[in-house]
């Protein structure tokens, strides 16, 4: 079987750093590569030289991200980008909070700003994302805090969030963090930056209906993270789900007003 060229894709996962030319260019790839609708998330805190000297050394920014810039060129992509804010543990939560309403979902990430995620000031964060249907993107690697493990111990301590573990766990192959997650229906995987067999080993054990089509564009090209789909030969009811359906679920479930905490619905979740 192979994947519908005529299929919309939906890019879970797609950067906006704070520069002139960067809509332009997103939108030129999407494009090229038959991507209708991109969920943007704000880059440029760091050099990627500073982040993968955090990654292995240990570190981080106080620094708040450019929301206002994502939000900025979400309003005038026609609907085409999905604006996610970016949290900072540091930097309380009123900026997310009064801006909620603006934006479809939240990225948290221990790699850019310092802290483990169970530090308070992600919990605040994930508190006022609870209250307006927002998924939580977050990137895990290997230090302690920011494991596989601990965003599990997370997601077990906010059953009615969503959370999106990005790049399909730590590294190229993690199987291992996978099944980890399995147990807990309020995880999903997005799949850019794992090897085809990683994101084989997430739609076998996750089920179709827990995997997310990401990107990670610009950094990474788009129709090299398509073509580790196609390589998959999926289904054709596969491939809507991980490319398009799930994606356009997590972003509909965005609430247009904020609801008092409590357990999600199934419904919500799947």
């Amino acid at each position: 079987m192979s994947r519908d060229p005529d299929l919309p894709v939906v890019d879970f996962h797609v950067r906006l750093p704070p520069l002139p030319s960067a809509r332009d260019r997103i939108l030129r790839s999407m494009d090229a590569h038959g991507v209708e609708t991109a969920v943007a998330c704000a880059g440029g805190a760091l050099s990627l030289s500073e982040l993968s000297r955090q990654l292995v050394e240990g570190g981080g920014t106080t620094a708040d991200l450019d929301n206002d810039f994502v939000l900025a060129m979400a309003e005038k992509s026609g609907g085409r980008l999905v604006p996610f804010y970016f949290g900072n543990p540091h930097g309380g939560t009123d900026a997310y909070r009064e801006s909620a309403h603006r934006f479809r979902g939240l990225e948290i990430s221990p790699a850019v700003h310092g802290p483990p995620l169970s530090d308070p000031g992600f919990a605040d964060l994930i508190r006022t994302a609870a209250r307006w249907g927002h998924s939580v993107y977050v990137v895990c690697f290997e230090r302690a805090g920011a494991r596989v493990a601990d965003l599990v111990r997370l997601a077990g301590e906010h059953p009615d969030v969503v959370f999106v573990m990005g790049h399909t766990g730590v590294g190229n192959i993690d199987l291992y963090g996978i099944s980890l997650v399995a147990p807990l229906p309020n995880i999903l995987v997005e799949t850019s930056g794992g090897y085809t067999c990683a994101v084989a080993e997430a739609i076998w054990v996750l089920g179709p209906d827990r995997v997310l089509f990401g990107s990670e564009s610009p950094l990474q090209d788009t129709g090299v993270e398509l073509a580790k789909l196609d390589a998959l030969d999926l289904a054709p009811k596969v491939y809507a789900s991980v490319l398009r359906g799930n994606a356009l679920r997590r972003i509909d479930a965005a609430r247009t007003g904020p609801a008092a905490p409590g357990p999600a619905q199934v419904s919500e979740i799947s």
